[in-house]
């Protein structure tokens, strides 16, 4: 059923129609829409909406509008972060120039929310309220990420607190908006979000210990790549904690504040100090907190157990994946 899910969602965004001219401002959105992705945040409304009703067909274009949304904020990031690369390719910048990107990113923001005014009438302000909220919070997630590039005293909980912000919200009102669009009541759709929210820190501490262990060829992307940016991961976090008034602690340090270096010896040397720090089964304590904390949640969630499969086994793909 979910790569049903999936190859509906990747047919439906294939037809999307963003605009036709200018053609700088229209080419950019279906350029960057169509270079894929997991797709997992329209599947969860789709899943969510599918707890309840079986015709979860007429939930589409919602579901498309948390995808739209998310492009979106991938496009502005490139900018921010200066990418060269999205998914292997050219970014939108890259390719066009950063006026274009900003103007073509904003275009993307109007068309999510002409897609989320398909939601039933008698709940269009309530899935408004909820996406401006976390639309809002997804930037302050970003905010705070780029604050810590020149911060030196980051918490774990503030790290936590950044990516529940900027990556979980969005994945929690993906299922919210399910449960919306299939007219559950607000106790039943915070219980969705409140699963989402957890699946989600789970998925981004997996993402920060595959950008480190994970298979290149598998993960799609160099491995590292925290590392040598010295973004204050989880793991960096925490490696700095551990390795105080140790030999790591100065090691740590000196690859750290290095300006000039080797990527592959730097990677190679920090990854030896989280190893020696015994770093990756922290981590892998830390993910598995949350991805439970979503486990329970659906365990408790009341509809039909046989109902609850798809969601549940998602959330095992999301805690397994390799990529």
């Amino acid at each position: 059923m979910l790569n049903k899910f999936l190859a509906h969602i990747q047919s439906e965004i294939a037809q999307l129609s963003y605009g036709e001219k200018p053609k700088e401002l229209y080419e950019p959105i279906s350029y960057l829409m169509k270079l894929g992705g997991k797709r997992l945040r329209p599947a969860l409304t789709l899943m969510a909406y599918n707890l309840f009703k079986e015709d979860w067909e007429t939930a589409t274009k919602p579901a498309l509008a948390i995808e739209v949304f998310h492009n979106f904020t991938l496009m502005h990031d490139d900018i921010m972060d200066e990418a060269p690369l999205r998914r292997g390719k050219a970014t939108v910048h890259e390719k066009w120039n950063r006026d274009v990107a900003i103007l073509s990113g904003d275009v993307m923001l109007v068309a999510a929310y002409e897609l989320l005014s398909e939601v039933p009438d008698a709940r269009f302000k309530q899935v408004l309220k909820r996406f401006n909220r976390t639309a809002a919070e997804v930037c302050e997630g970003q905010q705070y990420d780029m604050n810590f590039a020149t911060r030196n005293n980051v918490t774990e909980a503030e790290y936590i607190e950044m990516i529940r912000l900027k990556t979980s919200v969005l994945l929690g009102f993906a299922l919210e908006l399910g449960g919306m669009a299939a007219n559950q009541d607000v106790v039943v759709t915070n219980q969705l979000f409140e699963i989402g929210e957890n699946l989600g820190i789970g998925f981004q501490l997996k993402d920060d210990m595959l950008d480190v262990y994970g298979d290149p060829e598998k993960f799609g992307k160099q491995v590292g790549g925290d590392i040598i940016e010295n973004k204050k991961t989880w793991l960096m976090l925490k490696a700095i904690e551990k390795s105080k008034g140790k030999p790591e602690e100065k090691e740590l340090k000196e690859w750290i504040d290095k300006k000039v270096f080797n990527s592959e010896k730097k990677v190679a040397a920090v990854t030896d100090i989280y190893n020696r720090l015994g770093i990756h089964e922290l981590a892998e304590a830390e993910m598995n907190i949350y991805f439970k904390k979503g486990f329970d949640g659906i365990d408790g969630f009341p509809v039909a157990e046989e109902r609850k499969t798809m969601l549940r086994e998602f959330g095992k793909y999301l805690l397994k994946r390799d990529r």
